[in-house]
């Protein structure tokens, strides 16, 4: 087990050329590979420079990188054009669109003992290590998994074997992953890089996947003051240990620790990155411990078209809508539909304020009678967008008009609490 690269801090700008640099230093290390699979995100997550990484590792391995696998879990796969603009220059004929409801094997099962333990006896049921079939069957000398580590909703702190086990994981595994983490309490898991997800996960790879030539390259990347995306860290290995890392400097470069709540937050979500609450509610879960009780929290969302990536998530985020968590468990142990779809159910507890503070979407392409349907309050995009002009907002508390607002222009990139929230 090794730690090939490491380099970063609270203050570190890597530019394209040091992040070039330091994937290459990493692949020299490793030693010569000759048929190797690229498990970058998708278009979701562009902020991550894990395109870049993907294109440098192209073009220091030439016709040895056959396999190009975007790690898109439950979204809908990459379209030409996301291809181009993430990955320019690759040809499209090495990209593999993931199924992750039939192109998938199971590597093993996690006992249910051991999910009981790590849910406290809210759960009884075993986890499949579940990956896509091209993941085991490829004969790859070398699986580059690349991604950015930052809080996470689901597990925590994003990326490492989450990237494999759920980015290319199958339906019954990333529904329970989902479960689990929603069932636990997101409040117990944002921000933690041991919890009982993540605890599920490494269970899985040390088991059942420790035969697969996995090496991670996790980016670490931050707004600085100007509000202007920088690169923070870069740590490439095939164990724990660059994960540890990573999550260590996005602790203190991605998570915002308040000393007053917010009452009115003002969202942006990047139409070229959010088309779907499933995506867009990093909005509700990313800003839920800083807000306060009867807060109001205002979602501009431009490219919001639906609620799921799925068609049948979205069927069943329009069913059963955000209505807590009592609510959405009864729903899941009542109704056959969510219940087989855990992943949703998580969703939807995700989703909502809990009747805590109040959640308002903008959206570019949903109707007032869809947004009010699933339990979120409607507004006139064109309106507050006039109102509260993203061109002319800076990140943080400030007054429009009479009004004190807390802005964020990306959700996905931080985790915001108030440090009295934060300690319960």
């Amino acid at each position: 087990m090794s730690l090939y690269y490491a380099a970063g801090s609270e203050t570190t700008s890597l530019t394209s050329e040091d992040l070039q640099e330091g994937l290459l230093t990493a692949l020299q290390r490793i030693g010569p590979r000759y048929r190797v699979l690229a498990l970058p995100p998708d278009i979701t997550r562009y902020h991550s420079r894990a395109g870049e990484l993907t294109r440098f590792a192209w073009h220091h391995y030439g016709e040895a990188l056959t396999h190009v696998l975007p790690a898109i879990g439950t979204h809908v796969p990459m379209t030409p054009a996301e291809l181009d603009f993430m990955f320019p220059g690759m040809p499209h004929s090495l990209f593999h669109a993931h199924d992750w409801r039939e192109g998938i094997v199971t590597l093993g099962e996690v006992p249910a003992d051991f999910v009981r333990e790590q849910s406290e006896g809210l759960l009884d049921f075993s986890w499949p290590a579940q990956v896509d079939r091209l993941v085991v069957e490829g004969g790859f000398d070398l699986i580059l998994s690349l991604g950015q580590v930052v809080p996470h909703e689901v597990i925590g702190m994003a990326n490492y074997n989450k990237n494999v086990f759920v980015g290319t994981g199958g339906r019954e595994g990333i529904n329970k992953s989902h479960y689990l983490g929603a069932v636990y309490g997101m409040e117990r898991i944002m921000g933690r890089a041991d919890n009982p997800v993540r605890r599920v996960l490494n269970y899985a790879s040390e088991h059942f996947a420790s035969h697969l030539p996995i090496v991670y390259a996790h980016t670490v990347v931050a707004q600085d003051d100007a509000g202007n995306l920088v690169t923070r860290g870069l740590f490439i290995g095939d164990d724990h240990e660059c994960f540890w890392r990573a999550a260590e400097l996005s602790l203190k470069v991605n998570f915002r620790m308040m000393d007053r709540e917010i009452h009115k937050a003002v969202v942006f979500l990047d139409p070229k990155e959010f088309r779907s609450t499933w995506l867009g509610n990093k909005a509700v879960y990313r800003t839920r411990m800083a807000l306060a009780d009867n807060a109001e929290l205002l979602v501009l969302a431009p490219g919001v078209k639906e609620f799921g990536e799925d068609k049948t998530i979205d069927s069943l985020i329009r069913k059963y809508g955000y209505v807590g968590t009592p609510e959405v468990l009864r729903l899941t142990r009542e109704n056959a539909d969510l219940g087989a779809n855990l992943s949703a159910a998580a969703h939807l507890i995700h989703g909502s304020s809990e009747g805590r503070f109040r959640i308002t979407y903008a959206p570019g392409h949903l109707t007032r009678e869809e947004v009010e349907g699933v339990n979120f309050g409607y507004a006139d995009l064109t309106e507050m967008m006039f109102r509260y002009n993203p061109a002319t907002l800076r990140d943080g508390f400030q007054t429009i008009d009479g009004e004190e607002i807390y802005y964020i222009s990306n959700p996905a990139l931080g985790l915001w609490a108030y440090r009295g929230r934060f300690g319960q």
